[in-house]
């Protein structure tokens, strides 16, 4: 029997060096799709952007681009950028173009906020405060229908740690690209503010969050535990927001449901329509 070609999984880290527990997270969901879904091995690889100015070539099958911290404007001018930049476009033209398997794409936080600089989507500005936090996301009528995004649920929670966000979205570019808005955040009426984008659907194979679906609720309790962290969590945004990010963690019906479904479907998503099995999918 001959051997199952693997599927090459690249990871791009744009936490430039930065302690954190998203690498962690993407590693441990990449491998354990190792042999997941249709038998098909998974083979993973990083790239350190914007330490090293590191990006992967066409010949992954699936990338999944991190979250990071700072600016999504930091890196203007830089050599990084730049070939980020050359990256999502040579995706974008390979999908567009191509007759043969698509690349599958997954940008989070840091990441989805430079593609939707890059593609021109919306406005991206600094928060008043930052959002963090285990929050409700809320799926637009356009999420309730998306195969992969109704799989969370009209509302779910999720990891959410941002001091910038997505609004403003320009519906022409977006309609021009086919690309659709999956869901926002959470209802405050009492606060008169647009509420950002938390996720869009770019095309049939690229997807971007700005929360984090990456987060695991053990690792994150086990972080948020230590002593550095949990002082620096109460001194920033105080007792009672750190006891209820607790709180959550240890509730499945919270984060495990979206840390359990969303990349490992992304992954199955893509493993299937590569292997030519997407009925096997959902």
């Amino acid at each position: 029997m001959a051997a199952i070609k693997p599927v090459r999984v690249a990871v791009l880290d744009l936490y430039n060096g930065v302690d954190n527990q998203g690498m962690r997270c993407i590693r441990n969901l990449v491998s354990e799709s190792d042999g997941r879904y249709l038998n098909t091995p998974v083979i993973m690889q990083e790239f350190d952007v914007r330490s090293k100015a590191e990006v992967p070539d066409t010949d992954f099958d699936i990338y999944i681009s991190s979250g990071g911290p700072g600016s999504p404007f930091d890196g203007e001018g830089s050599q990084w950028e730049y070939r980020y930049f050359k990256w999502m476009d040579a995706l974008w033209d390979h999908n567009t173009n191509t007759t043969g398997s698509r690349k599958y794409v997954l940008s989070i936080c840091h990441s989805f906020q430079l593609m939707s600089r890059h593609f021109d989507i919306a406005d991206v500005v600094p928060r008043k405060s930052d959002s963090f936090g285990v929050l409700p996301v809320h799926l637009t009528e356009a999420g309730k229908a998306d195969p992969l995004f109704s799989k969370l649920g009209r509302t779910f929670y999720a990891g959410d740690f941002r001091e910038w966000q997505v609004l403003q979205p320009r519906m022409k570019s977006i309609q021009s690209l086919g690309a659709s808005i999956m869901a926002l955040e959470k209802i405050r009426p009492h606060i008169p503010l647009e509420r950002a984008v938390m996720a869009m659907r770019i095309s049939p194979e690229i997807v971007g969050t700005q929360f984090h679906p990456e987060a695991d609720p053990v690792g994150m309790a086990h972080h948020f535990s230590q002593e550095t962290q949990r002082n620096g969590i109460i001194q920033k945004h105080g007792l009672a927001k750190f006891e209820q990010i607790m709180k959550r963690l240890d509730d499945a019906n919270y984060l495990q449901r979206t840390y359990d479904r969303f990349i490992p479907s992304f992954i199955q998503n893509a493993v299937a329509n590569l292997r030519g099995e997407p009925e096997t999918v959902f």
